[in-house]
């Protein structure tokens, strides 16, 4: 939610391409351009096509909650009558389609402990009580297993970078990368400037001790492309990988090129914690984080995007708080610094306590407690049906009342919308 997120055209650019579509729709082209314009009058304003969008909607909306909130503060010159949090921009938050991302060995157990329900209607949460009985040794299994393919899935990944650079992996080296038993963290995502990537190395002698602890290892699982154009961006992915290759930390964390589908399904099925660090509040909604939760992994996140709705306690971690230094260098030292406080003193201890039966209990609850709360939450399906019920069905049926006949009503009603418009500010309360 940003100003640079929307396009913009210049009016000669406009009238050079949509004059004659203007003219073929009835309009004149300044009528025409006057629906992009945040100044009306300004014929020399930018052409923006989200007021064109809001001119021509019955709803608008944002795709998490916050995100609606920094919208209806950034349009509401659109509504200067009303207050802001007044201003009719509402919110459906992002889902994931669950069965595309689960990984089969947790959907494994949850046919078995939830029956086919959960596929059918994955929003519904009494199909995700069955998480409960699952038993511990089960969960824990399927959660190891589905890490390990992901071990070997980033093992045979690299060994085809090597081989695309003319050179090879030997077979201890390629063996050496990530292991299959400790604590993985995944990073995954399109590399823009505001997500932060190399937030995490911005202490590298930290950085390098949480990999390296001696009784609570930690390994991180990185991926993602940056737009071509954005320059920016390749230079956090570059950072990246030189940071790994200097620091000689290619076994306990790896950048896997070539990011995809196949490559973004592994990370959210196999990984235990799933990492995301923008600046807040600039990240509309996100959905990997998503991704992670009916697998079984859970969230260490800034509160921003869907992570500021979705965090409660017990089913994962937040980094900072909702307070936003305007010094940008200065919050990202803050963050950083919450980050590593956190992996170190809240998440690895967690995964590594296993007093009993040799299982992390604590951790097992966290994985239970967000599946059971976040899944049904952030799926398609629930945002499909809240499109449905709040914005497609009213809006059809308005349609389907103004269009009758001769669009008499549609007119009654425009006028009856102008004349309002044009009296209210002389209207009086006796």
């Amino acid at each position: 939610p940003v100003p640079a997120g929307f396009d913009m055209f210049p009016p000669g650019l406009m009238e050079r391409y949509m004059g004659r579509t203007a003219s073929e729709i009835g309009l004149g082209f300044d009528e025409f351009a006057r629906l992009g314009r945040r100044e009306k009058e300004n014929p020399g304003d930018s052409f923006n096509m989200a007021n064109l969008a809001m001119e021509n909607s019955t709803h608008v909306n944002g795709v998490s909650e916050l995100h609606a909130e920094v919208t209806r503060g950034m349009f509401s010159h659109r509504w200067p009558s009303y207050p802001e949090d007044e201003v009719p921009i509402d919110a459906i938050t992002n889902g994931i389609h669950t069965t595309t991302w689960i990984g089969r060995r947790i959907a494994g157990l949850l046919d078995e402990y939830c029956g086919p329900a959960w596929r059918r209607e994955p929003e519904r949460a009494e199909n995700w009580v069955g998480v409960k009985r699952i038993p511990d040794e089960e969960l824990w299994a399927e959660k190891e297993n589905q890490r390990g393919e992901l071990v070997r899935f980033v093992r045979r990944h690299l060994q085809k970078q090597q081989d695309r650079r003319g050179g090879a992996l030997g077979f201890d080296s390629v063996n050496a990368v990530l292991d299959p038993r400790i604590l993985t963290i995944g990073f995954a995502r399109r590399f823009a400037t505001y997500k932060r990537g190399t937030l995490m190395i911005s202490d590298p002698e930290r950085l390098k001790r949480i990999l390296n602890h001696p009784e609570r290892p930690v390994q991180i699982v990185i991926s993602g492309k940056a737009h071509p154009r954005d320059d920016g961006g390749k230079g956090l992915i570059q950072a990246l990988v030189r940071f790994i290759a200097e620091h000689n930390l290619g076994t306990r964390m790896v950048f896997l090129e070539d990011y995809d589908m196949q490559v973004a399904r592994r990370l959210v099925q196999g990984v235990d914690v799933w990492l995301n660090n923008p600046r807040r509040p600039y990240e509309a909604s996100g959905t990997s984080g998503m991704k992670v939760v009916p697998n079984g992994g859970l969230n260490l996140s800034v509160l921003d995007g869907w992570w500021d709705e979705g965090y409660e306690p017990g089913v994962g971690w937040t980094i900072g708080d909702r307070e936003s230094d305007p010094d940008a260098g200065h919050q990202d030292w803050l963050d950083g610094r919450a980050l590593y406080d956190t992996i170190e003193n809240e998440i690895a201890p967690a995964f590594y306590h296993r007093i009993e039966s040799g299982l992390p209990l604590g951790w097992l609850k966290m994985m239970r407690r967000s599946m059971m709360r976040l899944a049904p939450r952030f799926s398609t399906s629930r945002m499909v049906q809240d499109y449905a019920e709040r914005f497609y069905i009213p809006a059809s049926a308005a349609y389907t009342s103004l269009a009758t006949g001769d669009l008499s009503r549609a007119q009654e009603a425009l006028a009856w919308r102008d004349r309002v418009k044009t009296g209210w500010p002389t209207l009086g309360i006796a």
